[in-house]
């Protein structure tokens, strides 16, 4: 019976081994998949995820994050001898998991007694140092958890490029704008956003940001277009001329072409907000959404100091474009300052902005606001307010140099300070097969609005645009 014993558990233990290597090589098997298929940038960072989990013990010591228990544990309390030495105090080190990237490592990582946040931040410069990082943070990620970022390469430098798929977004809220100093991505809500305004010098990437907006938004039939470009004449001369065809309206830089463009706007968001009760049922059209029906109308203003600056001069000429720009700022002021709750979104763009080039009762009014390359300190407070010149480091005029084209600064809500973004390029090719793709979804958000009053039994009289019926609501 003991040599037959002694037979099965040979026989079990060799059993555990098989299945133990088994499951090892496949494991190496996977890495080596992996590590093979991964670009340049991935692979260093596979290599500096290994260093970091094999020197985190002796690191965390000498960085101060780790923690002497000296409450013996419940093995020592139990084989403790009476007459013996005490069980030596043990140090306690903080559990990881380490995640690789094209620019670095992702550590996660639990708090001890003693060893919170604001003792990782204190390290932060130490494990950037150690991990061969150019930066890192630490964020608090949960009870009891922080993430630590290190970044090796810096985001910021690194040009991305952004290949529209095609396929309509999943949130029409969700804008996606590009990854932050950490490579984390950076998303904002166009959700009760009235306006948004963009500023930077020329040839910084502002034009490139619009580009990758109307390429992911114009798969969605809910998204509808309109733009007034102060830099050209026609759209074929200018940067949406591969854009135009998903746009519903389009002027170049004629004031009189601008002005119909913005009282066709200001129309339609009356109509909108004399029927919205009775046709969706709610007073705020994002408490359900865009549709093909009620779309999400977006105005984009480029080199919007064309159609607000300020003629003077007491000839015909002067005078009338005068009363037109002024207009113009009227109308726009309008549509940002009402048109949220019905769904109209207006981006403005300009190289400064400030209140001569866009009125301050529009600009203030428009609670996103980014900055590509500043040249001047005054150009950075009027894009991004008065506490930029608190934070110097992520001012937009230290964004000059040719490798930051396509990086952006704004205010981040939930975050302190300001957010240095790289945004993407989008190739001239991939935007004209978007739009080519998507015309036949392009559609004018009045005539959408007559088919939906005509469908619900409701008409608008077109001088005051109240409801003659009572049209039944919306079903979502």
């Amino acid at each position: 019976m003991t040599g037959l014993d002694a037979g099965s558990l040979t026989g079990h233990a060799l059993q555990v081994l098989l299945v133990a290597a088994v499951l090892v090589s496949v494991w190496l098997l996977w890495t080596v998949v992996r590590y093979v298929r991964a670009d340049r940038g991935t692979r260093v960072s596979m290599r500096q995820a290994v260093r970091v989990r094999w020197g985190w013990v002796r690191l965390a010591r000498m960085a101060g994050l780790t923690v002497t228990d000296k409450t013996p544990g419940l093995l020592a309390q139990i084989t403790a001898q009476k007459d013996g030495p005490a069980p030596a105090p043990r140090v306690l080190t903080p559990k990881i998991k380490v995640t690789p990237d094209r620019f670095g490592v992702i550590v996660r990582a639990r708090t001890l007694p003693r060893v919170g946040l604001e003792e990782y931040q204190k390290a932060a410069r130490f494990l950037a140092d150690a991990w061969r990082c150019t930066r890192v943070s630490v964020l608090p990620d949960g009870p009891g958890k922080v993430v630590i970022r290190g970044v090796r390469s810096d985001p910021l430098t690194t040009p991305t490029e952004h290949r529209p798929s095609g396929r309509p977004p999943t949130d029409l809220t969700r804008w996606e704008l590009g990854v932050d100093e950490y490579a984390a991505r950076v998303c904002v809500s166009l959700a009760n956003v009235p306006g948004v305004t963009m500023a930077g010098v020329p040839g910084a990437g502002k034009t490139s940001g619009v580009n990758k907006f109307v390429c992911d938004f114009a798969p969605s039939a809910a998204v509808q277009i309109a733009t007034a470009d102060g830099k050209v004449s026609r759209a074929s001369e200018g940067d949406y001329a591969d854009l135009v065809k998903r746009m519903f309206a389009f002027c170049g830089d004629d004031l009189n072409e601008a002005n119909a463009l913005f009282k066709r706007l200001v129309e339609l968001r009356k109509r909108r907000s004399s029927t919205i009760r009775d046709v969706l049922g709610v007073k705020n059209m994002w408490h359900v959404g865009p549709s093909p029906q009620w779309p999400l109308t977006v105005l984009i203003i480029d080199e919007a100091h064309t159609f607000f600056r300020e003629y003077k001069g007491s000839d015909a000429e002067t005078k009338r474009l005068a009363a037109l720009t002024a207009e113009n700022a009227r109308l726009v002021e309008d549509l940002v300052k009402k048109g949220r709750s019905v769904g109209i979104l207006v981006i403005l763009i300009s190289q400064k902005t400030t209140g001569d080039a866009i009125p301050t009762f529009i600009r203030d009014v428009c609670p996103i606001g980014l900055s590509f390359a500043q040249k001047t300190v005054e150009a950075a407070v009027a894009a991004l307010g008065e506490d930029i010149r608190n934070w110097p480091d992520a001012s937009p005029v230290t964004l000059q140099d040719p490798a930051y084209v396509g990086v952006a600064v704004m205010a981040m809500q939930g975050r302190p300070g300001y957010t240095r973004i790289r945004t993407p390029y989008v190739s001239d090719a991939d935007a004209a097969r978007v739009a080519e793709d998507t015309s036949h979804l392009t559609a004018d958000p009045d005539l959408l609005l007559d088919a939906l009053l005509d469908t619900t039994g409701g008409r608008t009289t077109p001088d005051t645009g109240e409801s003659e019926n009572t049209p039944a609501p919306l079903t979502k």
